[in-house]
């Protein structure tokens, strides 16, 4: 269901954003619109402009007039529901002769993480649809490292240990894709590895000036059980992460990134920083 108010049929090669309420679609809308794009957005809950689409509802998926779908994943929820989601997504672009789709998946390296699964799942429906595709494969976010370093009255702590994640920024992220989306025709058929630089737990205490305490992971886990904000699904998730990282997993860093910014990548540090300082408690006293 698409009211007149949403549903722009005047533009023969418009980008279609999905998920414009979070923050990595809100950031892509944004820069497309910059770069002057033919763009709109989709949402469960469209402003203004905006189309509705809801990935539970798929008679809520019109995508005519879409040449372009930029499908961010639509994670926070169990495999089968996001691959549901995806799958009904999928259709609709076939279905609405949509030319190109660019989907935001995870990087290569973190297929030992617990939400790769979906993300794989996806980029196989992406691949089998038919349509001409582009694949990026995003880093974790320099800021939820950053925002998942525990503070106590002595500093930090994380089940991170030494290990380093090749971060990076959400708003690069968001850049990167919107330079795909812009001249789709030059990606078709690739899939790009898009991880920042290595960056560490002790490095992000050390910029604050506090200590940096390591956990084990069975004691992150039970923490994590005992989070009662979190879903069912959220406490693997999250362990899966940090195992990831503190085995080595996640370092591994490539020039992809910096080759479609067409500039260096922001200093994932930089942004760890400030979303673990944004959440310290005013009582938390620097190292002397």
């Amino acid at each position: 269901m698409v009211t007149e108010e949403n549903h722009d049929r005047e533009c023969a090669a418009m980008i279609m954003v999905t998920g414009v309420n979070g923050q990595l679609s809100a950031l892509t809308l944004a820069e497309l619109a910059r770069r002057k794009a033919p763009v709109a957005g989709g949402s469960r809950t469209p402003a203004v402009g905006q189309r509705y689409l809801d990935f539970d509802r798929p008679d809520s998926l019109d995508l005519g007039g879409v040449s372009t779908l930029v499908l961010v994943s639509a994670g926070y929820a169990e495999d089968d529901q996001v691959i549901a989601r995806h799958r009904a997504v999928v259709d609709a672009a076939v279905r609405d002769g949509v030319g190109h789709v660019v989907y935001t998946s995870l990087t290569g390296a973190g297929d030992h993480l617990g939400f790769a699964l979906a993300h794989r799942a996806t980029e196989r429906l992406v691949r089998d649809s038919g349509l001409a595709w582009t694949i990026l494969r995003n880093g974790l976010y320099a800021e939820l490292f950053g925002a998942l370093l525990t503070w106590t009255p002595e500093g930090l702590e994380s089940a991170f240990g030494s290990g380093a994640v090749a971060a990076v920024a959400r708003a690069d992220l968001a850049s990167a894709a919107a330079a795909v989306a812009a001249g789709p025709g030059a990606h078709a058929g690739r899939v790009y590895e898009l991880v920042g630089e290595p960056i560490s737990a002790t490095e992000v205490a050390e910029r604050l000036g506090v200590a940096h305490r390591t956990i084990g992971l069975g004691e992150y886990r039970s923490r994590l059980l005992r989070e009662t904000a979190l879903l069912p699904f959220q406490p693997p998730m999250l362990a899966s992460i940090a195992s990831g990282i503190r085995h080595g997993f996640l370092g591994g860093t490539g020039p992809e990134l910096r080759a479609l910014l067409g500039r260096p990548v922001t200093d994932p540090l930089a942004v760890a920083v400030e979303a673990a300082a944004a959440l310290r408690p005013a009582a938390t006293p620097a190292l002397t």
